[in-house]
């Protein structure tokens, strides 16, 4: 297939498509309400259906309803719209059914909120973090697959730059092998034989077997958690192996610190890069052995320290870990800000490096 030019928000919205998306329900709230505008205008010509929901809430639970039914779902919003949909990203989790959750993020402050969550319960939720378009069109088609490889909710976290900047890119349909039949899903087939199917956060059997309650399905799900952190690690590292310095960053920041990591090491500084595309499960121990050699090892993020937390938990000596990101927005409140600029990430690498005061915001404003 060619080369198409398109934003992120299209690209994602083909790929979810070339996945088989049947049904996609949201709320406009910016840089998500671009890919929400993709589906209403592409969804229905692909035989889906889209729908701009009245509130965010609305929306994940109409997606949620349509995915009990054995149809490819999904719904997105920023970090904001998603903070409402916690309770229905739960549910999700603990009733085992597979939804994917699109956050076109203002910045990267909702690391926690998608590796954390909000919602109750034992669960956790698969985050695939991309760092550029064309990685954003694999892992979209990626996510719906595992999704329904193991009967869960998974987050695509984009941001600004990923929803609006245009880029040529192969969008076709991605085998990643076979998948288990759907015979859980709610699709009227069954009704009137005695056999009727139901979906139940608070007990679990084969076509409601007795004797099998809460206790028996909530631990089934959290060894189901344990399978996929040791399963569905990805990550993408580069000069590692004698690296004095490592630099690890998530998402469209990761394409910055490999960019500058890159020029660094061709000006003879031994530095390395690090990022993980699984926000959850995050791939520790990849990072650790990454890191093993290093007597720094920095991390890029912009906001006040959140993904800095998994790095110390996995590095052996977590009293080398230092950030080198923080808290960085344009003048709207809405987009990336300065720290988001390579000649500004470099001297604060280098500055990391030297032991020196990190270049504050206002010397990164005036560079930008």
């Amino acid at each position: 297939m060619a080369l198409r030019l398109m934003d992120g928000s299209q690209a994602i919205a083909e790929a979810a498509i070339a996945a088989g998306l049947k049904f996609y329900s949201g709320y406009p709230m910016s840089p998500a309400t671009d890919l929400l505008e993709q589906m209403a205008s592409r969804l229905p010509q692909a035989g889906g259906v889209c729908i701009n929901a009245e509130t965010e809430i609305g929306g994940v639970n109409m997606a949620l309803g349509a995915a009990v039914t054995g149809f490819r779902a999904a719904s997105g919003s920023c970090g904001q719209g998603l903070a409402l949909m916690q309770e229905a990203i739960a549910e999700a989790a603990l009733n085992e059914t597979p939804l994917v959750i699109f956050n076109m993020a203002r910045n990267q402050q909702d690391y926690f909120q998608a590796t954390r969550g909000g919602g109750w319960g034992d669960y956790r939720t698969i985050t695939l973090a991309p760092k550029d378009v064309p990685e954003a069109v694999e892992l979209t088609q990626l996510l719906f697959h595992l999704t329904d490889k193991y009967r869960v909710p998974g987050i695509l976290l984009g941001d600004n730059l990923i929803a609006r900047t245009q880029v040529g890119v192969n969008v076709a349909p991605i085998d990643f092998g076979a998948l288990p039949a759907k015979d859980w899903a709610l699709d009227g087939t069954m009704g009137g034989t005695g056999k009727s199917r139901s979906i139940f956060t608070f007990a679990y059997g084969k076509h409601n077997e007795p004797g099998l309650g809460p206790t028996y399905h909530w631990r089934k799900i959290a060894e189901k958690f344990e399978t996929i952190a040791a399963e569905e690690v990805r990550w993408e590292e580069g000069d590692c192996d004698d690296a004095e310095i490592v630099v690890t960053a998530f998402g469209t920041g990761g394409k910055f610190v490999e960019f500058v990591a890159r020029q660094l090491r061709a000006e003879g500084v031994k530095i390395g890069w690090f990022r993980p595309i699984t926000l959850w499960p995050f791939p520790g121990a990849a990072l650790e052995k990454a890191t093993a050699r290093a007597r720094k090892v920095l991390v890029f993020e912009l906001n006040a320290g959140q993904m800095i937390d998994d790095v110390r938990l996995n590095v052996a000596d977590r009293h080398k870990v230092q950030a080198i990101g923080g808290i960085s927005f344009d003048a709207s409140g809405l987009n990336l800000g300065p720290y988001m600029n390579a000649p500004v990430l470099r001297r604060r690498i280098e500055a990391a490096i030297a032991g020196q005061p990190l270049p504050d915001v206002a010397h990164a404003q005036g560079e930008h």
